[in-house]
């Protein structure tokens, strides 16, 4: 029955990609299926047969070590270790990229896939992180959007930030915002570095629309800036490391 579903599977995906083939697609039905150990219990001969030659390849790109993790960095809102680090990492790979300072890092929760265990720290760790083909994006804007921004952040209860804190109510309101200590003057300039899934407005963030220049620097996915920032760690001694430490504030409401 497995073999049968391959099979069927690999057919399916011939007739999508010969450009040859008369059928259409006109519907797509899926649902989440846990990926547990059952499945390493219940191995399939033929298919692991099938799959074996791909999987070397795999483990060759992807099992290297590369660093190592302080701790286990986990992601959630409204503030966590793993968010406030991806934060880090872009606010310090736009200034690195663009040659100029960038005030503000901003990371979607939902862009992070996976936590960091502690300890090795591989390929493998990284893309399971960010799946995703997300690449940096510097942006500039005013200070009156930027607080327009933040009030979205607060809307969701938060989302992975880096030189700027926030209070927030619990009903999802912005109370205050500073950036780097100091508060936000409405008609200067600021630069923001994120991801070019958010810089295009999406994930609630609609204030990034309003930008008034974006720098896409080339090659710079968010993996690689990842992945050159734990090699560096590595480089220098250190294990990769962060913790909460009060960016996004969740306060009573009145």
């Amino acid at each position: 029955m497995k073999k049968m579903l391959i099979y069927n599977a690999l057919l399916g995906l011939l007739l999508l990609s010969s450009c040859q083939s008369g059928y259409t697609l006109v519907s797509v039905e899926g649902e989440r299926v846990a990926l547990t150990d059952k499945y390493e219990k219940t191995k399939d001969a033929s298919a692991a047969a099938i799959l074996a030659p791909y999987q070397k390849q795999v483990d060759e790109l992807m099992k290297p070590v590369i660093g190592h993790a302080a701790h286990r960095l986990e992601v959630y809102r409204p503030e966590s270790p793993l968010s406030n680090l991806i934060a880090d990492i872009l606010r310090e790979s736009g200034k690195v990229y663009t040659g100029k300072d960038v005030q503000v890092g901003v990371m979607n929760m939902g862009g992070i896939r996976n936590i960091l265990n502690e300890g090795d720290i591989t390929f493998g760790s990284i893309y399971e992180i960010s799946p995703f083909e997300n690449s940096l994006v510097v942006v500039t804007m005013t200070g009156d959007v930027l607080l327009e921004l933040f009030e979205q952040i607060a809307r969701v209860h938060g989302e992975g930030i880096s030189g700027a804190c926030l209070e927030i109510s619990k009903d999802g309101k912005l109370l205050s915002a500073k950036v780097n200590g100091e508060e936000i003057d409405e008609q200067q300039e600021y630069r923001v570095a994120t991801i070019d899934y958010l810089a295009e407005g999406n994930d609630h963030l609609s204030a990034f629309r309003k930008a008034q220049d974006k720098v896409a620097p080339e090659g710079a996915l968010l993996r690689k800036v990842f992945i050159d920032y734990v090699e560096r760690c590595e480089a220098e001694g250190h294990r990769v490391n962060a913790k909460v430490e009060g960016r996004i504030v969740e306060l009573e409401n009145e």
